[in-house]
């Protein structure tokens, strides 16, 4: 999975400075305060193995607990009817 730009983004997140280029780039995302929210697109055989596995596993480089985290392939820019 790549990170990929979306027209929505007003933001770029830089990358660690304890990782290397390699592990790690820069992020565009959206943020509103409340919310950071990126989009990542899956080559060929990340949707293959998703598929058949139908599994996506999250790495979170944090190391000391699990921050509140969401993945989705809905859109989360559409305003609700309510």
């Amino acid at each position: 999975m790549k990170p990929t730009n979306f027209s929505e983004s007003n933001k770029k997140l830089a990358r660690p400075k304890r990782t290397t280029k390699e592990e790690c780039g820069p992020l565009d995302v959206y943020s509103d305060g409340k919310y950071c929210i990126s989009c990542w697109q899956g080559t060929f055989c990340d949707r293959l193995r998703f598929l058949f596995t139908n599994k996506i596993w999250l790495w979170v480089w944090f190391g000391q607990t699990q921050p509140p985290v969401k993945i989705t392939t809905e859109y989360p820019f559409r305003k609700n009817s309510e």
